[in-house]
């Protein structure tokens, strides 16, 4: 029988199970974890010994518990990490990158299940918001890093095959912010706690939990990049968004707690704002039912109505 060159690489790609996973926005580690060795504290402390820094590692089972009375997940946890020289490197030439910076991982058990997964960006997923081109040295070579340090922590695991029907976005998949700041350079801190204090609290009323909070130009001076007078990125999530989404989708940890970054270059007159949008989550990972679309939604606009009366000039 004969076959054609198409139906030849299709085969080959099918049979070696790459084609299922090749433009996936996230992806998930799972490995058996009978023995129930491996933890959210085991595979942090992975991440540490590899020289990642940790800004957060939450177990939301206890918050689920405290606010709804129940989790669906025997162990659900969202940890926040970043690699500083490896994204500083990144970030002289694409400063997107600050949209996963930290990155968000989701550590959960299904229900009554013996394995252990996480969940977290692709490149093909960050390249897809941030604009870095997918095939980029420096981020796939981040991506892989993070894999090879979850092989380690998870010696018995591996990549789970992933169907998600990548669908075009409903919305802009960066929601974005500026406003003005022409103050003199001796007044600009000032000005940006101010700035901040008045964001946080608006934040904190609508029901957002800051769970991180990361000064990036400091890494950025150290590797060489005096560009901005500040550039900090918080790690902003809802308890009430992640406990619906989760039921259906554990992996949606990938995108929660998302990145809100603000920054200010020195050439310029304007701070600019910036956070993945909630259509990430539906056109990535086939997030679709009602009730986890309209808290997300609904989630995203108290998030812009908090900023933009912070950022109201």
């Amino acid at each position: 029988m004969k076959m054609n060159l198409k139906s030849l690489a299709v085969a080959v790609l099918l049979t070696f199970g790459v084609a299922a996973n090749a433009a996936q926005d996230i992806r998930i580690y799972t490995a058996d974890n009978q023995g129930g060795k491996v933890t959210a504290k085991t595979i942090e402390q992975a991440f540490k010994d590899a020289g990642f820094y940790i800004t957060g590692n939450n177990d939301m089972n206890k918050a689920f518990e405290a606010k709804f009375k129940d989790h669906a997940h025997d162990a659900y946890n969202l940890m926040t990490l970043h690699k500083k020289d490896v994204v500083s490197k990144i970030a002289k030439k694409y400063p997107e990158i600050a949209l996963f910076t930290p990155l968000s991982m989701s550590i959960f058990t299904r229900k009554g299940d013996k394995t252990i997964s996480v969940s977290s960006m692709a490149a093909a997923g960050i390249a897809k918001i941030t604009g870095i081109p997918a095939d980029n040295a420096d981020l796939k070579a981040y991506m892989d890093e993070v894999a090879a340090v979850l092989k380690k922590a998870m010696p018995n695991g591996k990549f789970e095959e992933t169907h998600y029907k990548i669908e075009k976005p409903e919305g802009d998949l960066v929601k974005r912010f500026t406003m003005g700041m022409d103050v003199k350079s001796d007044e600009i801190e000032d000005e940006v706690e101010g700035l901040q204090e008045e964001l946080e609290a608006g934040l904190e009323t609508a029901g957002f939990v800051l769970a991180g909070f990361n000064r990036l130009n400091d890494d950025y001076k150290k590797a060489g990049i005096d560009t901005y007078d500040f550039f900090d990125a918080y790690s902003i999530c809802k308890v009430a968004v992640i406990y619906e989404v989760s039921k259906t989708h554990p992996e949606a940890g990938a995108f929660a707690p998302c990145t809100f970054y603000m920054y200010k270059k020195k050439d310029e007159k304007e701070v600019h704002f910036a956070y993945p949008a909630v259509y990430n989550w539906f056109s990535s990972i086939d997030v679709t039912d009602k009730a986890s679309k309209d808290v997300l939604l609904k989630a995203q606009d108290a998030m812009n109505a908090a900023v933009n009366e912070a950022t109201e000039e």
